[in-house]
């Protein structure tokens, strides 16, 4: 008779059976309700038990003999009999009695514990000198172990958020604010994904996500390279530990990210003078820094800088809840490169308009785009225009750009009848035609943004020193266009006589001269120098205007502020502009990254090509 035992819920059984292997084979199938897997690993294990059995029943015998003669010594008075006899007869019949009974040794469970002897196969435990220990079910272990695996992966995002911010962070002092430049898309550099993007505080370079699988992580153990930001929440992290950093310190980099200007500040802006230094040790003025020219994009620098110096605009666009409704990226964007150019604590005493002009040319479908030359008018005319369409309400057809640079025109259209075209010749060659009251006239109102002044042609020969002459022509002449007399002959889309008279004058007057024309064969630019005065434009002496309300006087007086000028031949030049600090009234020449001090008789002699005028209060 040999003893042999299996795993039955949890629990280790002893069986009295037959030494005969296919007898055990059958005792383990018929006890077993497992599926055909379980039962051939169970099987498996009765096997190793009936051979580990008779090894155990040889050292038993050892011990048994040993522990009898030492029980001899310490028998019990009644009978005579030993504790440990007695115990062996319970066993033993027990064992006959019932065959079914549940070893548990709590001695051999705990020592075994101590010890660490637990096998991974099967949920087997294996026996060592002597002892046997209760075994688990395996198939419930791997079942057990798959429930750890999955738990861990579902609350890893419960885990992350768990972790508490810390303000003790040992990685502060790698962070690198030379390296910083926010003024690029927010996308990852190796992702290309602009979703959950961080950028390295140590390295300057985006990357997406602080998971295990992110990018962010990746670089962290990589790189080492432990402190990150999130580019839309502005919390800084630390990687590949998750706990969020609390630091006073690091409040600088977040006004860099993201500029803010309370409305006490705003009000402020125009009457301060003080200078502010960037990391370089370079001095700037807010307001006054220059725009980094990506490639041929001189033409919306200069648009920029000279819409920075209309007050209501810059104000409006400083303070993001005037424009939090709008979900345009173009607005957006032009909010943000405002406050960059008027923000006190930048680390460099430049900005790069990069986000803005993405934005542009996905707004224009690439009608302005990097890499190709445009005209500013054109550009300024159609970013004004998009603003307005983008921050008006539904309601009111109203916005910041009608309030700054809306006026009124009344034209007068005199279009000739078919009838005085067709003249007539007579055999004395004189013309016979209809009489001038055949002609159709149609007075209408039109708002406008800037107003284009018509330059003289130049002349067409050189003077004696074999150079040819440049005119120059007073302001007020080609002002003359808007006095309501003077006729201007237009061709298309059909031939007629115009006539213009500004009935309302807006806050911030724009004026085009209209330097550029297009022949069958090239583009022509007139050199003609424009005289205009860079303070106190009056209108009423040249052009009539309407009067104005009751309890409200006329305001036709205007300063100069800002005058984009235009230098070399058409297709080869460039563009710069002059504009006023009004905190100092000093005029700055400004050209891409080129800012410097000159003097209002410069602005004067300059080949003006589009100016912005500031209605007198």
């Amino acid at each position: 008779m040999v003893f042999l035992r299996f795993v039955k819920k949890k629990k280790l059984f002893i069986v009295r059976c037959r030494n005969d292997v296919s007898f055990c084979l059958g005792l383990a199938k018929r006890s077993s309700s497992r599926s055909k897997q379980q039962s051939s690993l169970e099987t498996g294990n009765i096997l190793g038990s009936f051979q580990d059995h008779q090894i155990k029943v040889r050292e038993e015998k050892i011990v048994k003999n040993k522990r009898v003669e030492e029980d001899n010594m310490g028998t019990e008075e009644s009978g005579g009999v030993s504790k440990r006899q007695r115990l062996d007869e319970l066993s033993s019949a027990s064992g006959i009695e019932n065959p079914l009974v549940p070893y548990n040794d709590v001695d051999d469970e705990e020592e075994d514990f101590e010890r660490g002897k637990t096998a991974n196969g099967g949920g087997r435990v294996e026996e060592n000198r002597g002892q046997v220990v209760a075994a688990e079910n395996g198939e419930e272990n791997e079942e057990e172990e798959e429930e750890d695996l999955y738990g861990e992966e579902n609350s890893l995002e419960k885990r992350k958020s768990q972790f508490e911010p810390r303000e003790d962070c040992p990685y502060l002092d790698t962070v690198n604010r030379q390296v910083l430049d926010f003024d690029f898309e927010k996308f990852c550099s190796v992702s290309l994904s602009n979703l959950n993007v961080y950028a390295c505080l140590v390295c300057g370079k985006y990357y997406q996500g602080r998971g295990k699988k992110s990018h962010a992580y990746t670089h962290s153990l990589e790189a080492g390279h432990h402190v990150y930001v999130n580019l839309r929440t502005e919390k800084v992290y630390c990687l590949p530990d998750g706990y969020e950093i609390i630091d006073p310190s690091l409040d600088d980099i977040r006004h860099v990210l993201n500029p803010r200007f309370t409305r006490d500040q705003v009000k402020q802006l125009d009457k301060n003078r003080q200078w502010s230094r960037a990391l370089d040790g370079s001095d700037y003025l807010p307001g006054m820094v220059g725009l980094n020219n990506i490639k041929e994009t001189d033409f919306v620098n200069v648009t920029i800088q000279s819409l920075m110096r209309v007050t209501p605009l810059r104000n409006f666009f400083l303070i993001p809840e005037n424009y939090q409704h709008c979900k345009s990226p173009l607005v957006q964007r032009y909010g943000e490169l405002t406050r960059k150019i008027w923000h006190a604590r930048n680390f460099k005493g430049q900005v790069s308009p990069h986000e803005f002009l993405q934005a542009v040319m996905k707004a224009s479908k690439k009608r302005f785009r990097i890499g190709q030359q445009s005209d500013p008018v054109e550009f300024m005319a159609w970013l004004l225009n998009t603003l307005h369409t983008n921050l008006r309400t539904s309601k009111k057809n109203n916005s910041i750009i009608y309030e700054c640079f809306q006026g009124e025109l009344e034209v007068v259209k005199e279009i000739p009848n078919k009838a005085i075209t067709e003249k007539k010749e007579n055999g004395d060659g004189q013309i016979d035609g209809r009489a001038g009251h055949d002609i159709f006239t149609e007075t209408s109102r039109m708002p406008f943004l800037m107003l284009g002044l018509d330059l003289p042609p130049p002349p067409l020969f050189k003077d004696v020193m074999e150079k040819n002459i440049i005119p120059q022509v007073p302001l007020f002449n080609i002002l003359k266009k808007f006095d309501g007399e003077t006729v201007t002959e237009v061709v298309r889309p059909r031939v007629a006589r115009m006539k213009y008279r500004v009935t309302k004058l807006p806050q911030y007057l724009i004026l085009h001269m209209q330097r550029f024309k297009r022949n069958n064969f090239f583009i022509e630019k007139n050199p003609t120098l424009v005289n205009f005065p860079v303070k106190n434009l009056e209108l009423k002496d040249f052009i009539p205007l309407p009067m104005p309300k009751e309890n409200e006087r006329l305001r036709s007086k205007y300063d100069l502020i800002a005058d984009i000028v235009h230098d070399g031949k058409p297709n080869e030049g460039f563009y710069r502009v002059f504009v006023q600090r009004k905190s100092e009234e000093l005029w700055y020449e400004m050209q891409d990254l080129h800012v410097s001090e000159t003097l209002p008789q410069m602005v004067a002699l300059s080949e003006a090509y589009l100016q912005i005028y500031e209605q007198q209060q």
